[in-house]
């Protein structure tokens, strides 16, 4: 384990990951956890870096460091999934993805010997499971949410006579194949309870991540690259285990697919935890119960992994409060005695992984760190206080909470941050 000799180092780092809208709130367990994943001086070169994409000659400028020294310690990073990167038109880039699902996902996602996964695994438990407040504020500090449920597809069909609509984004048969890198690394949730004796008999090597972040992470190892038919076939296996398809909340070139139980899973555990599906941005559908055709077998109240449903006075009783409307309930049922209908209302999901995080930076009044992200500059930090305030006025405030505007015109604006 990584042992502190600067904390200030460590200190600027933490107020680096905390500029962007989904940061990690600190405690001495985080201290810990930086201090095994990165160096002083990589925490110290971190800490100065941008919250977008940036190249080595930006860091250069940022950090003060020659652009050889900055490509030597970008690629050590990225080698190591701290960093993501990607070439365009001949130059690397880089960005230092959020805590989840990003860095500290990453660092499970493969066995590994050049680090103590074991106390890594403790201390990840101990900041993700046992405090509180990295998981309230991963799941609670934004209206916007940084997960999605999928439908479980095979249950779309089942017991029921009606076409349910469902768009294209809702399927995560639709993200694979349409997926130009597809890369798949051991499940974190997983992994690291089994180094608290704690993980289920789920399979492990069955995370799925796409497009550029699915590129970057197997060119470091973290992931293995496969075609589209074996993560089809993989998706089959999770739909045979039980398992609930937890993705990236955006509609276009979502990153990653988890393939989650309710026993290790970070999100399900944290909203069983506090007793609301809120932690997830919930499908279009719900499971509806026909009484008639029900034997109160209970199959379907035992394999809910959010516990929604129960037996009460000889009736099968769903709690819509925790109910993701993943479908496991409806493919469960021997009897056709569940069936999906959709919701009086559709769950807006952002465009992109860009709009979903200038949602979430709204809800936060961090908007104008965004847009001015170089806290080095004394403009920038002006500027973003100042557009931060401007976005918490009352008739800002009362305009941005517009459905409409947040999910159509703000996917304009972003396009120029």
């Amino acid at each position: 384990m990584g042992h502190i000799t600067s904390r200030n180092h460590y200190d600027n780092l933490v107020a680096r990951l905390n500029r962007f809208p989904q940061g990690a709130p600190p405690s001495e367990t985080l201290y810990k956890l930086l201090s095994v994943l990165f160096s002083e001086e990589e925490a110290q070169f971190v800490a100065v870096l941008p919250v977008q994409a940036f190249t080595a000659v930006i860091a250069s400028k940022r950090s003060g460091k020659t652009i050889e020294e900055c490509e030597a310690l970008l690629e050590g990073l990225a080698s190591r999934a701290i960093l993501l990167d990607w070439v365009k038109d001949d130059v690397s880039y880089y960005i230092l993805p959020p805590p989840m699902a990003g860095w500290i996902e990453f660092s499970m996602m493969r066995i590994r010997d050049d680090i103590d996964q074991h106390s890594l695994g403790q201390l990840l438990h101990q900041y993700m499971n046992v405090e509180e407040d990295f998981v309230r504020e991963l799941f609670f500090g934004s209206d916007t949410k940084i997960v999605r449920a999928f439908v479980n597809e095979e249950a779309l069909d089942s017991g029921s006579s009606e076409v349910l609509e469902i768009m294209d984004y809702e399927r995560a048969t639709n993200v694979i194949t349409t997926s130009e890198h597809i890369g798949i690394g051991v499940c974190y949730c997983r992994h690291k309870m089994e180094h608290v004796g704690k993980d289920c008999g789920a399979p492990k090597e069955i995370c799925m991540t796409f497009g550029n972040t699915a590129d970057s992470l197997i060119r470091a190892g973290f992931a293995r690259r496969v075609e589209k038919e074996e993560c089809l076939n993989l998706l089959d296996v999770a739909y045979s285990q039980n398992l609930v398809q937890i993705g990236e909340n955006s509609q276009n070139s979502v990153a990653f697919i988890c393939n989650c139980c309710g026993c290790c899973c970070e999100a399900l555990l944290a909203a069983k935890k506090f007793g609301t599906s809120t932690t997830i941005a919930t499908t279009n559908f719900l499971p509806a119960v026909d009484h008639d055709l029900c034997t109160l077998c209970q199959a379907c109240v035992s394999i809910c992994p959010m516990e929604a449903l129960s037996l009460v006075k000889d009736k099968i009783v769903l709690d819509v409060d925790m109910c993701l409307g993943c479908g496991v309930c409806v493919r469960n049922c021997s009897f056709e005695a569940l069936k999906l209908v959709p919701k009086e209302s559709r769950t807006i999901t952002p465009v992109s992984s860009a709009h979903r995080i200038v949602l979430m930076a709204i809800d936060k009044n961090m908007l104008g760190d965004l847009m001015f992200d170089n806290s080095s500059l004394a403009s920038h930090r002006i500027m973003a206080s100042f557009v931060n305030v401007i976005l918490s006025l009352p008739p800002a405030k009362q305009l941005l909470a517009n459905q409409q505007i947040r999910s159509k015109y703000l996917a304009r604006m972003i396009e120029k941050i």
